[in-house]
């Protein structure tokens, strides 16, 4: 069987968070894949799917390492703080899901 290169893999990974995972703002959702974090998240997420280093604890610490930016910029909140914890038990799911595939 053919291993997928770390583009391939990066690009499904991004795609499948953008459908997946969601901002929630007064109950508004925001998908990932409607802003440019879904491809950040899946490159920060690639070397725990790869080196089977995948926990929840490694998915939320990535979480809060992301700001986000709102007001124009005069706030910014940890992506983990406007991520639904659903959102980030799929998100999880999914991540493992991936990590079998590789």
């Amino acid at each position: 069987m053919a291993y997928p290169g770390a583009a391939a893999v990066i690009e499904a990974l991004a795609a499948d968070i953008g459908d997946t995972v969601y901002i929630d703002v007064a109950k508004w959702h925001l998908y990932l894949k409607d802003t440019s974090l879904h491809t950040t998240l899946a490159e920060k997420f690639y070397p725990m799917v790869t080196d089977s280093d995948l926990s929840e604890t490694g998915m939320v610490e990535v979480l809060q390492s992301i700001p986000v930016k709102l007001g124009g910029g005069r706030r910014s909140l940890p992506l983990s703080d406007l991520v639904p914890i659903q959102c980030q038990v799929d998100l999880l799911d999914l991540l493992e899901r991936h990590r079998s595939e590789v």
